[in-house]
């Protein structure tokens, strides 16, 4: 059988990316065709299974102007598709325009999608400000693109629960779900629980969704160590909230931020993202998880009072910095009872090894049912 998988852009080493080299390992002979690849973004092995981008990839500093060039997602997909006609099996891992792709109907279409497009669905406002109501023609006409793209995938499977929903409400279609892997392996797990001095940390693209203001309000008014892991558009707004109790580390390579972890208190988790690897990752380097309790996050941390003894993190209901700060110290409190064992240990319900079982399941009842 011959295998392509379709990343929306390779442009960094995001969760993403990290879903991408599993299914490197899955599919040994795939091949990636993706709307942009800058090499050296991800690694080598990614890099070297590129076989086809789309115009998009020749365009001068085009790292920098990816986001601002949607209206053209639809037309440079439609490029991509043409590269695709010769595969029997054709897997889109998809946040933005892969799914989109148009394949002959002998090709089988597996979407595994992150989310559907978050710019011109519930999230256009974080990203566009006042101007969505200038781009709203444009939107609309991208949402009709969108729901017509999901209509030609075979199957989806969603990475979360919470994405599954949106596929639901967004597009009309049912999901299975497989959660993202975790290359547990890579981790260290900590030698016991942080010391009382020890900070909390924040990580993740400094982008507007991920909440992470509403941390360093919070940290502002308590006056405890945080430290803020990660870059993005929000760097400079963020460092201008800040108090000398906060730190900005900027990029980190994942070594250095499983360092950090290992330094911290807990992670604090303040935005709604549909699945969240961090602190999956954070869990398995033994340290507990403070979250706004909606989206992905609440299926990967078990809250306080949810199971006994198996608790690996603190929920807050209300995504404001009071809720917020209720919770940090509510676990001051009681941060004596997650046992990094603990942590560790629930963690690897989401390694490779689960997710590779998980996948080769799924496309065997597909090849059954399909007579493949």
């Amino acid at each position: 059988m011959k295998v392509a998988i379709v990343h929306d852009w390779l442009t960094g080493l995001r969760g993403g990316e990290k879903c991408l080299s599993t299914f490197l390992t899955l599919y040994p002979e795939a091949d990636i065709f993706t709307l942009i690849h800058i090499p050296g973004s991800t690694t080598k092995e990614i890099d070297a299974r590129v076989k086809g981008v789309s115009f998009l990839s020749w365009i001068p500093k085009i790292r920098s102007i990816y986001r601002y060039l949607l209206p053209l997602y639809p037309i440079a997909i439609k490029f991509l598709s043409y590269r695709l006609k010769d595969y029997d099996l054709v897997i889109s891992l998809s946040h933005a325009a892969a799914k989109n792709i148009s394949l002959p109907n002998t090709t089988i279409h597996i979407c595994y999608c992150f989310t559907p497009m978050r710019y011109i669905w519930d999230q256009a406002g974080a990203y566009f400000g006042k101007k969505r109501f200038l781009l709203s023609p444009l939107l609309k006409l991208l949402q009709w693109w969108d729901v017509r793209g999901a209509s030609r995938v075979n199957t989806f499977v969603a990475i979360s629960q919470f994405v599954r929903k949106r596929i639901r409400d967004y597009y009309g279609r049912e999901a299975l779900v497989i959660h993202p892997p975790v290359r547990l392996e890579d981790i260290p797990i900590r030698e016991g629980i942080a010391r009382d001095s020890a900070p909390y940390l924040c990580a993740g693209a400094l982008v507007p969704y991920k909440k992470i203001d509403t941390a360093i309000e919070a940290f502002n008014d308590l006056g405890l160590p945080l430290v803020v892991v990660g870059q993005g558009p929000e760097m400079e707004r963020l460092k201008a909230l800040s108090r000398d109790n906060i730190k900005f580390l900027g990029y980190v390579s994942d070594a250095e931020l499983f360092e950090e972890f290992c330094k911290a208190k807990a992670l604090i988790f303040p935005g709604t993202e549909d699945f969240g690897l961090i602190p999956v990752e954070f869990m398995a380097s033994g340290g507990p998880v403070i979250a706004l309790e909606l989206g992905g996050v609440t299926e990967s941390v078990v809250g306080v009072g949810v199971e006994q003894g198996r608790a690996t993190g603190v929920f807050y209901r209300e995504g404001d910095k009071e809720s917020l700060k209720a919770a940090v110290l509510y676990f001051e409190k009681v941060r004596a009872k997650f046992m990094p064992e603990t942590c560790r240990l629930h963690a690897e319900r989401f390694s490779e090894s689960m997710f590779e079982e998980s996948w080769k399941t799924l496309i065997q009842k597909y090849q059954k049912a399909s007579g493949c």
